[in-house]
């Protein structure tokens, strides 16, 4: 109880002191403006200091003139009522004499000197009227030069400081009839005029000082001004919104362009200490209070709101505000600023940004679509070829079959059916049938073995065509099956499919197989990139037209667990600046070919985790393409996850 008693005793005394400072100031502040009623207008809009001094000479006026009143009144009872009575009265009307200058010059220096002369001179007379050396030690001489130097500078107020100082040494000795000084009045004089000039030296020192003070403070505040209009200029420049409101909410100032939103969104302005958002819906404005009290923490807060424009047809306005506290110098919030943008056209433009990428998304799965069509396409095509090639082998050899001798070789034997003993031992023709049908049991069996070939390899290419067809309903997944695969049978096989077309263009197909261990690939993928390969040679060969077109296969080994499938021909060859080119889709410098091949191989090659390239010395030189490939499973799966 003790403890509250005495903070309650603190908490009055503080408010009794705030009381009586407030009044003090209210005091002070009515006091300078009825003495701002002497002084002309340019004094009052001019340097502060021009308007100190101005102050000064009308309140030393006014209470000279008060004094010289007064003491005109209490000379009526001492026997030099009339000797210094007038010359007080006198001194009086000079006072305000004073007034009536500084009101006419419109300058505080003329005035000033004259008052600072007249009260010296009134000092040296008073003393000379009443012969009496202390009058002219009196303390009033040493304020002389104090108000000297304030009102004229220090240089003036050192002439009124010599002449205050020479006073009770020189002047009053030599106007006396005693100019004789006892030694204590000499003691005395000395004194006076040392403490005038210490006065003076002490004055010039503040002066210098409150000069100094001013001249920064000036400088400060000029600076602060300009920098104040910069801001302003700036803040009332922008489009944004920018609003500075108390702890509370409450509206302290806004740029033009926040009141033309609030014109926009509320249909009028907002007074200044209102609360902001006092026209929105009671539990948005409660929301609003929870943020700014967030604020008054010391948070800084961003949000979007979306507000009804009245008379836009109910059009919304998105603004983006942000609500940020402001400092004071210990730490505490002073008050918060409101900065918000208009975000409508940007939300706007996302939207239409959304509705393309959506657009764009469906074109590229479309296109996406498109490409794996093509590319099965392509690879369809280029198996369908070897197809039609086995096709027609195929076609030919049974066409080729010697059926119809075998056909009169048996009519014959018909005919014979009595008598065959006696016709195959007596008649000539009978006796050259025997030879005869085992020289067409051999022709058969090596037709029958030829047309099952082919017919193989038109299975092949036909399984090979269903499992590509089968890969594009699965495009969007690494899947097919990872299994061992031995190299040089499965590129066997691809020769196999494409054997008939080289074997018709004439050129020679060299196999070169280095000792291997098997792949872990998805054989059919593989198998795609070397019939795309084979295909793309075969035709580099024939348009060069060599007689002498070569393709090689190499099989070997890279670098540890890597192998290479080398593809090397001696055809057309590929100009340099094409080859960099050559894996981009839709690039080809076949005419009549479609960019599909060698794109979709890449592709297939990164999904098996390994890597297809070409070299080729340029036109003429032939090319090589090398297929590099993992041998181990696991580096399939990982390189073709990191290849999607």
């Amino acid at each position: 109880m003790l403890s509250e008693d005495t903070g309650g005793g603190g908490d009055s005394r503080g408010v009794v002191q705030r009381g009586w400072t407030e009044r003090f100031a209210a005091f002070w502040a009515r006091l300078v403006k009825r003495l701002d009623v002497f002084i002309p207008a340019p004094l009052r809009h001019g340097s502060s200091l021009e308007l100190s001094r101005a102050r000064m000479v009308v309140a030393l006026s006014l209470c000279s003139f008060g004094g010289s009143m007064v003491f005109t009144g209490l000379l009526q009872f001492t026997p030099y009522a009339w000797r210094l009575g007038v010359p007080s009265a006198l001194s009086g009307v000079f006072f305000l004499a004073v007034l009536v200058l500084l009101r006419w010059r419109a300058s505080p220096r003329i005035p000033g000197l004259w008052l600072c002369l007249f009260l010296w001179a009134s000092i040296l007379m008073t003393a000379l009227s009443l012969d009496m050396l202390a009058m002219s030690t009196h303390a009033a001489s040493v304020l002389v030069p104090v108000m000297a130097v304030y009102l004229l500078g220090w240089r003036l107020g050192l002439v009124m400081s010599v002449l205050c100082a020479l006073t009770p040494l020189v002047f009053f000795p030599l106007a006396t009839a005693q100019p004789e000084l006892s030694p204590m009045e000499w003691s005395m004089g000395i004194f006076t005029a040392i403490f005038i000039l210490f006065g003076w030296a002490v004055s010039s020192l503040f002066l210098t000082f409150r000069t100094e003070a001013h001249a920064t403070l000036e400088q400060a505040r000029r600076t602060l001004h300009e920098n104040e209009g910069e801001l302003s200029s700036l803040i009332e420049s922008t489009d944004d919104v920018v609003c500075s409101l108390d702890l509370e909410g409450r509206l302290l100032t806004a740029n033009q362009s926040a009141k033309q939103y609030f014109q926009r969104i509320f249909g009028g302005d907002i007074p200044p200490g209102a609360f902001i958002f006092r026209d929105l819906p009671p539990e948005r404005q409660e929301r609003w209070r929870e943020r700014l009290e967030r604020a008054r923490e010391g948070h800084r807060l961003k949000e979007d709101v979306s507000l009804p424009a009245l008379g836009d047809r109910g059009q919304m306005i998105d603004l983006e505000l942000t609500v940020s506290p402001v400092w004071g110098e210990v730490g505490e919030v002073l008050k918060l600023t409101v900065f918000g943008r208009d975000v409508t056209e940007r939300k706007a433009a996302e939207a239409r940004l959304s509705e393309l990428h959506r657009g764009l998304v469906d074109a590229s799965r479309q296109a996406g679509m498109a490409e794996v069509a093509t590319g099965v396409l392509h690879n369809v095509g280029n198996t369908l070829n070897s197809v039609n090639v086995s096709a027609g082998i195929v076609s030919e050899r049974i066409r080729g079959l010697r059926v119809s001798s075998l056909e009169k070789a048996v009519q014959l034997l018909r005919e014979n059916e009595a008598r065959l003993g006696s016709f195959l031992t007596e008649d000539p023709r009978g006796r050259q049938l025997p030879a005869y049908l085992e020289a067409l049991t051999t022709q058969l069996t090596q037709d029958k073995e030829a047309v099952l070939a082919e017919l193989q390899a038109l299975c092949d290419g036909v399984d090979h065509i269903r499992v590509v067809v089968g890969m594009q309903q699965q495009y969007a997944r690494f899947s097919g099956v990872v299994e061992e695969v031995s190299l040089p049978e499965l590129i066997d096989g691809a020769v196999r499919l494409q054997s008939a077309s080289f074997g018709k263009a004439g050129i020679e197909l060299r196999r070169e197989y280095a000792a291997v261990p098997p792949v872990w690939v998805d054989r059919h993928k593989l198998l795609q990139i070397l019939l795309n390969l084979l295909s793309n040679a075969r035709h580099a060969v024939k348009e060069s037209g060599r007689p002498d077109g070569c393709l090689t296969i190499r099989v070997v080994s890279a670098t540890p667990g890597r192998m290479c499938i080398i593809v090397a021909d001696n055809g057309v060859g590929i100009a340099p600046e094409h080859v960099p080119l050559l894996f981009t889709h839709g690039f080809t410098t076949k005419k009549d070919g479609h960019g599909f091949g060698l794109h979709t191989s890449a592709l297939a090659a990164e999904e098996l985790g390994g890597a297809l390239s070409c070299e080729s010395a340029g036109r003429g030189q032939g090319a090589t393409f090398t297929l590099e490939l993992p041998v181990r499973k696991e580096e399939v799966r990982q390189e073709g996850s990191a290849a999607r």
